[in-house]
């Protein structure tokens, strides 16, 4: 399984380290914690991306 840090996925995603946590904190993207560190399977993170997209193409937001 892919795990990544907030360091790895925010350029994984195209955004700072900062907007990601903000992100995180405001519950807008699929993570998971072990204790303090805050973790992304790249994964979930795929098929998170596909869903913006649609959701975008479709006009939503």
């Amino acid at each position: 399984m892919d795990r990544l840090t907030v360091k790895e996925a925010a350029p994984y995603i195209g955004c700072s380290e900062f907007k990601l946590r903000d992100m995180v904190r405001l519950k807008q993207v699929p993570c998971y914690r072990i204790g303090s560190r805050i973790l992304f399977r790249k994964v979930v993170l795929d098929q998170w991306i596909a869903q913006q997209e649609r959701e975008n193409a479709q006009g939503v937001r």
